[in-house]
């Protein structure tokens, strides 16, 4: 993939850019980059996959959020995949465009003087939930390691974490619409492939979401718990799905926050220096 930049732009808080990276088709989707304002280090990094069922949205969905992890000094990124029936014919494609994306990501981070111990995927909805696939899971099956170029993940609002526990009928129209033989489920069900070592993980969830139920949430959470694992869950009281989002209630500047704290909190422990070194 070239990498090449397609545009910037800049404020007294951050700075914009964008480029491309290569799709498992050979096709070019798009990275938007945020960067922290000139003279200020990134301290941490992440990147973040939008949500939309798998069949919507794109990358300026999260594109709010990344401009006030950079004002923060993140350096925050926000990829694009391609879609069930438009490019993607099962969730296989939409995971091996996130693995792709990833990996350009470490790159592009390393580039900016960061370690991978500084580095979270994540995402919201479809997105969290094909974030933590591509950490939890290799291509070979369940890893014990988290995808190469992140150590963490950030996980708004995520779907699949138990979708064996969804009715039959509701189950065999989550593979379908994922284009997943029956009882292929529980290959994306990532409370099945908790084990000793996942990657830490920090869940924002509203306690009404009606895609993911909230104790499915913390069924996941107490599985990676007891795992050994670290796993913090957020509970934003009567929030619905898609909380975080400016203009949907007042969690967006607390998502942002808590998100920030995260990623901050795990560079200091990972590197042993201050957050303004």
């Amino acid at each position: 993939m070239s990498g090449r930049g397609e545009r910037t732009t800049s404020t007294a808080a951050c700075r914009e850019s964008s480029t491309a990276y290569e799709a498992a088709d050979g096709s070019e989707l798009p990275l938007l980059l945020f960067e922290p304002a000139e003279g200020t280090r990134c301290t941490a990094g992440i990147i973040l996959f939008h949500g939309g069922a798998l069949r919507t949205g794109s990358a300026d969905g999260l594109a709010p959020h990344c401009r006030q992890l950079a004002s923060r000094g993140i350096f925050a990124v926000s990829a694009g995949y391609r879609l069930l029936g438009q490019g993607a014919v099962r969730i296989d494609d939409c995971v091996a465009d996130v693995r792709r994306a990833v990996g350009h990501f470490g790159r592009l981070a390393a580039s900016r003087g960061l370690a991978a111990s500084c580095l979270a995927s994540g995402g919201s909805s479809a997105g969290a939930h094909l974030a933590l696939v591509a950490a939890m899971i290799s291509s070979g099956g369940p890893a014990t390691i988290p995808e190469p170029g992140v150590t963490a993940v950030v996980a708004l609002n995520p779907a699949g974490l138990d979708l064996l526990a969804l009715p039959p009928e509701l189950r065999r129209s989550v593979e379908q619409a994922a284009g997943l033989a029956v009882g292929g489920a529980g290959d994306y069900s990532l409370i099945e492939f908790v084990r000793p070592g996942n990657p830490p993980v920090l869940i924002q969830h509203g306690t009404d979401d009606g895609v993911e139920p909230i104790d499915h949430v913390r069924r996941f959470r107490d599985a990676m718990v007891r795992a050994g694992n670290d796993c913090t869950l957020l509970e934003y009281e009567h929030a619905g799905h898609g909380f975080h989002y400016p203009g949907e209630g007042r969690h967006f500047d607390e998502v942002i926050d808590a998100t920030a704290r995260f990623l901050v909190d795990r560079r200091t422990a990972a590197t042993g220096a201050p957050p303004s070194a």
